[in-house]
């Protein structure tokens, strides 16, 4: 996207009168005084988002006898965006926080989203929108603005993992016993939500040139829900996708950004040997099946590695590899499980022939059966570059010039990357930590937490991102490589 100077959408300069003042942000009086309120629910009247607990302004609704606004003459972006955040968030941030609370602290698993779904869905609906909830009774999306335009999705994830919350202190501890958001999947949520809700006050006042479609996906750990989500027709449409996902090493107000490849596949390997058994002092009479399992466990990775290029970092890691019960006796049966992670699409695709055939080989030398169960999990996530610019691009808007970082890639898995499968878009990762923390969380651990104005510079970057891909004309002809993937590579 070309601009005509850094944070300024084309066609529209910045007020000449000062900005609003920013709402609270980082970790120090504001996330003091949030630590020490009560539960979702007890905030002052009129705190909360449109729908249980306060409702937009009725000044902001449209009126139905006025056409929309439809000639304003550009989007807005830069200083006037950042006006327009600024006010919302002033209102509703606190509300925004109190529901990331409310979620956190009854966290639901994959397919079981349901109390979590009904949450989003009220308070979409109180601010005049129509989110349809997926067949599964989870997860739903919600459309907002006109549909002659381009479509982005927005997506949030909005299942919890099977963990002990452990956190200690702070009033919105999991009230689940085994059932924890230490994924960050709440904030997620919770950021989509408040993206969505100001969008759609623009879109009233005639300001959003094509539509945004909100994703609230159920079962990302299990996975599976993107899958529920494209086959309820999620993606028909929708030109470019975008996500964020929390993440413990970076500071609040940051964004990391990578080009290609940025999360891996991951699937599950269950492999099966089967001999005639016998004694341990006359192998060659039989097939000595623990040796042989254990050259099919070291063998197969390194032979696996060596028939892809390198750059695709596909790797066979076992992680469970069971045999006999005797110190003196050959055992019938064995079997080793592990998870195969990739970057490259095309290698992930080849994964399972070529296993199957190095298995059968090295088996054959040693007279043993072996069969091969190949779970898929998900793809890699590969950010198009032209999207990764167009994060950087909102990021510069409305956080800085500085807050795009680059980030690394991860051998983690991330089921958005079935939807980058069939249509471009891209993957961030969002700064939780409180700068100058020395606290070292991480993902998937019972203490995982995050600094909470983050939640606020999620809706910010999601908002603008959202803005600049509409204004952009959604999905490109022709693929543009930019110089951001070198620069992030």
């Amino acid at each position: 996207m070309t601009q005509p100077r850094p944070g300024v959408m084309p066609g529209l300069e910045p007020p000449t009168a000062p900005a609003a003042e920013q709402s609270t942000a980082g970790g120090g009086a504001a996330g003091a005084e949030r630590s020490d309120a009560g539960p979702p629910g007890t905030e002052r009247p009129g705190a909360g988002l449109p729908g249980p607990g306060g409702r937009l302004d009725p000044s902001t609704r449209a009126d139905p006898s006025r056409p929309p606004a439809r000639d304003v003459s550009a989007a807005l972006g830069g200083a006037a965006l950042q006006l327009q955040l600024d006010a919302f968030l002033a209102r509703y941030e606190d509300a925004l926080v109190a529901f990331r609370r409310d979620l956190h602290m009854h966290p639901e698993l994959g397919y079981a989203e349901y109390r979590t779904t009904k949450q989003i869905a009220e308070r979409l609906e109180e601010a005049g929108l129509s989110p349809r909830i997926l067949p599964r009774g989870t997860g739903l999306i919600c459309d907002v603005g006109p549909e002659d335009g381009p479509t982005v999705a927005l997506r949030a994830d909005i299942d919890a993992l099977p963990l002990q919350d452990e956190k200690e202190g702070v009033p919105y501890r999991s009230t689940v016993p085994g059932v924890a958001h230490a994924c960050g999947h709440d904030v997620h949520t919770a950021m989509v939500l408040g993206a969505g809700l100001f969008l759609a006050q623009q879109a009233r006042a005639g300001l959003l040139p094509g539509r945004v479609r909100l994703l609230f996906q159920p079962a990302e750990e299990t996975p599976g829900g993107a899958l529920d989500v494209m086959a309820a027709g999620g993606i028909v449409g929708v030109d470019r996708a975008f996500a964020l996902h929390c993440d413990p090493r970076t500071e609040v107000g940051q964004l990391g950004l990578r080009s290609g490849p940025i999360t891996a596949a991951c699937d599950k390997v269950y492999v099966k040997v089967t001999g005639p058994g016998g004694h341990t002092a006359r192998p060659h009479l039989t097939a000595d099946l623990v040796y042989a399992l254990a050259k099919i466990v070291t063998e197969l990775p390194s032979a696996l590695s060596r028939r892809v290029d390198p750059r695709s970092s596909l790797s066979l890691v076992w992680g469970r590899v069971s045999a006999g019960s005797v110190a003196n006796a050959i055992p019938d049966d064995g079997i080793a499980e592990g998870t195969v992670r990739c970057l490259d699409d095309q290698a992930w695709h080849r994964a399972p022939e070529m296993m199957k055939a190095l298995l059968q080989s090295v088996a054959a030398a040693y007279d043993v059966e072996a069969s091969l169960e190949y779970v898929r999990g998900v793809p890699p996530t590969v950010n198009e570059a032209a999207s990764v610019q167009m994060f950087r691009d909102a990021a510069a808007q409305v956080l800085g010039e500085e807050a795009a970082v680059p980030t690394p890639q991860s051998l983690g898995g991330e089921d958005f990357g079935w939807y980058l499968e069939s249509i471009p878009g891209a993957l961030a990762r969002l700064g939780v930590r409180t700068p100058g923390s020395s606290d070292e969380y991480d993902l998937h651990r019972g203490d995982f937490d995050v600094d909470e104005s983050c939640i606020a510079v999620g809706v910010r970057v999601l908002t603008a991102t959202a803005l600049t891909a509409l204004w952009d004309g959604g999905r490109p002809a022709e693929a543009e490589t930019s110089v951001e993937g070198a620069a992030l590579a």
